[in-house]
């Protein structure tokens, strides 16, 4: 089945010159999702005889934010585009109340059923991928 974590999307992206701001909506979401880091996939082997049937599928995704908060979401996530502007995500958000770096973790948990041989049950898996992003506070001056 070749199973791996999720491909992590994530605003403000994680790079050099990319800066989010403390208090604006953080957006998490499963980028570009495949059957092998999101699922469902299935797959068939057969031993003579014997044929064994498995389909994995992502029960959900825990996001560790690094600030000592983690954000459970259910299915894919929502990609963020320019036009939701200071919009809270619909399904798999946060927001930072202090800046700093942060190395956010993303833990897909996988639940894999599998038959054959007049018998079946559940194997549950997990992976993880880390990404780094950057929160920085936005300063006014007025007179």
């Amino acid at each position: 089945m070749d199973l791996n974590p999720i491909d992590i999307g994530i605003v403000p992206e994680e790079g050099p010159d990319r800066v989010g701001i403390v208090g604006m909506p953080q957006w998490m979401w499963v980028n570009e999702p495949a059957e092998n880091t999101f699922g469902p996939i299935t797959r068939k082997a057969t031993a003579g005889s014997v044929t064994v049937t498995a389909t994995a599928k992502v029960d959900k995704v825990v996001w560790d934010m690094g600030d000592g908060t983690s954000v459970t979401c259910v299915g894919t996530g929502t990609p963020y585009e320019d036009r939701y502007d200071t919009m809270d995500s619909p399904d798999c958000g946060h927001r930072y109340s202090k800046q700093g770096k942060y190395e956010v973790t993303a833990t897909s948990y996988w639940t894999v059923e599998w038959e054959g041989m007049g018998q079946s049950g559940t194997i549950p898996l997990d992976f993880t991928r880390t990404a780094n992003i950057v929160m920085g506070e936005a300063q006014v001056i007025t007179q």
